[in-house]
Parts: C-alpha cells; sequence; structure tokens
C-alpha cells in the first residue's frame, strides 16, 4: 500500500491531532515518571511543553515556561508534581545519568 498524497494544511492538522491525543494519553498516565519517559525515549512531558514554547516563539507568541508547561500537564506544574511525582529511585537516576553522558 502506498501512502496517501496529503496536502500540507491537513498535514498539519492531523500532526496537531497526534499531539492532541498524545498530550490527553500523558496526563491519563499519571503514574508513568517524566524520569521513566526520559530513560527509555529521551523525552518527557517538560520536553514537549518546551518544544510547545519554541514553536510559540517562532510564530512571535510569547508564552511562558509555567504556562506551556500548563497546557501540557493539564494543571499547574507544581500540583502535577505534588500530585503524582514519586522521588527518582537510585537506579532511575542512574539510567538517566548513563543516557544522558551518551
Amino acid at each position: 500500500m502506498s501512502k496517501p498524497d496529503i496536502d500540507a494544511a491537513t498535514t498539519t492538522e492531523l500532526e496537531a491531532a497526534a499531539f492532541r491525543s498524545l498530550v490527553e494519553h500523558l496526563r491519563g498516565r499519571t503514574d508513568v515518571q517524566n524520569i521513566d519517559m526520559m530513560n527509555l525515549a529521551g523525552f518527557c512531558r517538560n520536553c514537549l511543553s518546551r518544544w510547545y514554547r519554541e514553536a510559540a516563539e517562532t510564530r512571535g507568541i510569547a508564552l511562558a515556561d509555567p504556562d506551556a508547561r500548563e497546557i501540557i500537564y493539564g494543571m499547574p506544574y507544581k500540583e502535577w508534581q505534588a500530585q503524582h511525582q514519586a522521588p527518582a529511585s537510585p537506579e532511575q537516576m542512574s539510567s538517566f545519568a548513563a543516557s544522558a553522558s551518551v
């Protein structure tokens, strides 16, 4: 099967829909810690919020980091941390340090 010919506007709409689905999925999976995402995939919710802020800035939209994080987390970051973030284990930190040095 060949890839369908999709125009640029539709491609953008599909990418935006996929992004919204990813954000909603991550909001529902509060059991998945950011450090685990970093260790396995090399990005986390904070990365998504930074990419969102950077995209806004390229379009002349000023967006503070806390506001971008709230868009991704669905609540203020400090609130999410208090409700869902567990302390990183020594194993998680070791894995993170090893992957950061690559």
